[in-house]
């Protein structure tokens, strides 16, 4: 598509500016594409996102999995039509797991900031999480700052676009990385694209964005110890974390990062990854 990567699009515009010569100057920009995706199970939509057209099928497969829906045992198959105004992810669930639509009912459009947009309660918002299983993996400061620096490498579209956020898994390196103009469907893309691709979560999940509750509650479905993020978490993400065995890591740029929870799992420098 004109060059642009998937999930992008080359959009007219005029460029005003001191940098530039005096008045407008025609050309072109790459924007990130958002497009209504509609998440159904066995016929049923569940939530309407606003996201990235792109890894559709790790998105349903991901969201399913981080909202308690169905584990991967309970999914037969994954399918993306697309509609006049957006995408129908349509997942087919094993009939024993259909229960489990009905306590994660979620009837409204999501907007790309907000993850719980439509849940209908507070219980389910604020739900606990399975406890992370004891892990081996440790890492360094040293390899906090590599999985970090690692993440630029694994953002093409954010490169094009400079508008959409990333989330990786990291492992001595990054096995593999997803982008969505919501940070929640970039995690959630993230998690599908793991488990269609038996990556394991013994490891790292490395985010743009600001770590709120909602994230926090998806990285521990997938079962992985480790955040690390660029921004800040909430209160409430780090007394989750902490609940949930998962070290929580922020703010890490440059040569700085703060440890929020679990800073057992940070070892010295020479030690290698668990």
């Amino acid at each position: 598509m004109n060059g642009a990567p998937t999930g992008a699009r080359a959009t007219p515009r005029l460029v005003f500016g001191p940098s530039v010569a005096p008045g407008a100057h025609p050309g072109q920009r790459v924007l990130p594409e958002e497009v209504a995706v509609a998440l159904s199970f066995n016929g049923t939509t569940q939530a309407v996102m606003m996201a990235t057209p792109a890894d559709l099928e790790d998105f349903g497969l991901g969201f399913a999995l981080t909202e308690g829906i169905a584990g991967p045992e309970d999914i037969l198959s994954v399918d993306v039509e697309e509609i006049p105004r957006g995408r129908d992810v349509q997942v087919w669930l094993k009939p024993e797991a259909e229960a489990r639509l009905a306590a994660r009912r979620r009837v409204m459009a999501g907007p790309v900031g907000c993850g719980l947009c439509g849940i209908d309660s507070i219980d389910q918002a604020l739900r606990e999480v399975p406890v992370v299983a004891p892990s081996a993996f440790r890492v360094t400061p040293a390899q906090v700052l590599a999985a970090v620096a690692a993440l630029p490498g694994e953002q093409r579209l954010h490169d094009a676009t400079r508008a959409v956020h990333g989330a990786a898994f990291w492992n001595g390196r990054v096995l593999l990385a997803r982008e969505d103009v919501g940070r929640h469907n970039a995690l959630d893309k993230l998690v599908g694209g793991m488990v269609r691709q038996g990556i394991g979560p013994e490891g790292a999940v490395v985010l743009t964005s600001r770590v709120s509750t909602d994230m926090v509650q998806k990285v521990a479905m997938l079962g992985a110890p480790v955040i690390i993020a660029v921004s800040a978490p909430t209160v409430a993400a780090v007394e989750l974390a902490e609940r949930a065995g998962i070290m929580l890591v922020a703010l890490a740029k440059g040569e700085r990062f703060e440890v929020f929870s679990h800073t057992d799992r940070l070892m010295t420098e020479g030690a290698h990854v668990g």
